[in-house]
């Protein structure tokens, strides 16, 4: 029970759906294990989802359509925002549901080509196309940037992606965005929030050097020497990664780097909130006359700037 427990934080951060790795990393194996045995989660894909997805599955099945948007997300395995609320499907062009076949599902009317449909289920860039042109820019980010770290889309073929429709507009603005460096949703959500202050440019999981340190962080924009933390509910795990964890933001400090360390719930329920505490520091690093003494990298490759 107590193992069933520590899965909850990690789950609810990615939307109900998460690797094996991330799962192990608050439980361990035997806990993840045990969780599958009890039911707990169930395994979808190579990945784990919560059984409240499964039956969003079958319901979107149950109706004939085919499943999509965020209930595609699930079938995938992705990490999302948020977890939704009801199944999602896809029916044919002037298809006739009556309101209690809708009642309790999310229903698009589409015509789909057949290359757009694997087994019942949309396929991976349509999914995607899907949700970037029907959710909000952080959880259609978060949804995108999942699908990308997983290996399931080619990031190319995304940004090249054909998109039309309602919102067009927003939705190729997210698939310009994705980006398989970030490392969890939440993260994918601090950068949706922070995309249009002025004069920030940040990179997922960039890197800063000092002379005998080296420190990967979250969201870093080097030139500002401007670090973006999305501290989530998981903990370090044990004291040395906890002694790491504080000796690299020391080392950050100590260089000049100014590090904002913003919570699950403040990127969640605040984001005007966060948004505004962001905008005011790169305004003050912008009219800032000192250099850094840290050396800023790009990921990958550790490239100097």
């Amino acid at each position: 029970m107590a193992d069933h427990l520590r899965l909850r934080a990690p789950m609810a951060e990615r939307g109900g759906a998460a690797t094996a790795s991330e799962l192990e990393a608050a439980a361990g194996r035997r806990g993840l294990a045990a969780a599958v045995r009890d039911g707990v989660i169930v395994r979808v894909a190579h990945r784990y989802v919560t059984p409240s997805l499964v039956e969003h599955l079958q319901a979107a099945f149950a109706l004939g359509g085919v499943v999509s948007h965020q209930s595609a997300v699930a079938r995938y395995g992705w990490s999302a925002k948020h977890q939704p609320k009801k199944p999602s499907l896809t029916v044919r062009a002037g298809r006739h549901l009556s309101w209690i076949q809708q009642r309790g599902v999310a229903v698009s009317w589409r015509d789909l080509d057949p290359a757009e449909v694997i087994d019942g289920v949309t396929g991976p860039q349509r999914t995607v196309v899907d949700c970037a042109l029907s959710l909000h820019l952080d959880e259609a980010l978060a949804i995108a940037d999942s699908a990308l770290r997983c290996g399931d889309i080619d990031p190319g073929e995304l940004r090249r992606a054909t998109v039309s429709g309602r919102n067009c507009r927003s939705a190729r603005r997210v698939l310009q965005l994705a980006d398989s460096r970030a490392a969890n949703p939440l993260e994918s959500v601090l950068r949706a929030i922070a995309v249009d202050v002025v004069a920030l440019h940040l990179e997922p999981q960039g890197g800063f050097r000092g002379d005998e340190w080296f420190a990967r962080v979250d969201l870093a924009d080097q030139g500002l020497g401007l670090v973006l933390k999305a501290e989530g509910f998981e903990h370090h795990g044990t004291r040395k990664g906890f002694d790491r964890d504080c000796e690299r933001y020391v080392n950050l400090l100590c260089a000049g780097v100014i590090v904002l360390r913003f919570t699950w719930t403040q990127v969640m329920y605040r984001p005007d909130w966060v948004r505004e505490r962001i905008r005011e520091m790169v305004q003050q690093r912008t009219n800032r006359e000192d250099s850094m003494s840290a050396r800023s990298v790009s990921s990958p490759g550790y490239r100097r700037t």
